[in-house]
């Protein structure tokens, strides 16, 4: 059994930065694609980034580029998000999800495994 716990949400101003961190256990991690979604209050889940197993290869949505960063470190079982320049609109609930995958997935139906979930309030 995957698990997959987040951490780091909280309340934010417009333009502040949080990060994120997901710790993943069950699993070799290093198989997994890595990727983080949210959602907002009565919207659908959206696809923020994702990360290869290696690293070497991400994907942004557009609204997040050069504003979020996604990393991971294989020997700590764990992905990161760096979130920058915050808007009060991404406000939501953020999920670190894993994917047996190769290279980079962007669709929610292509992820495996899902954590529960990290609350991120931007205040304007």
């Amino acid at each position: 059994q995957v698990q997959l716990v987040e951490s780091g949400g909280g309340l934010v101003q417009a333009g502040g930065a949080l990060r994120l961190s997901c710790v993943v256990s069950g699993r070799t991690f290093r198989n997994y694609c890595m990727g983080w979604f949210r959602q907002a209050p009565g919207k659908e889940r959206d696809f923020v980034t994702a990360v290869s197993w290696s690293g070497a290869r991400t994907a942004y949505a557009d609204s997040v580029k050069g504003r979020f960063t996604i990393s991971r470190d294989n020997a700590k079982n764990t992905v990161y998000l760096q979130m920058s320049s915050l808007e009060p609109e991404e406000t939501a609930v953020y999920y670190c999800a894993a994917s047996i995958t190769v290279g980079v997935s962007t669709g929610d139906k292509q992820y495996d495994y899902w954590g529960q979930g990290t609350q991120v309030t931007v205040s304007s």
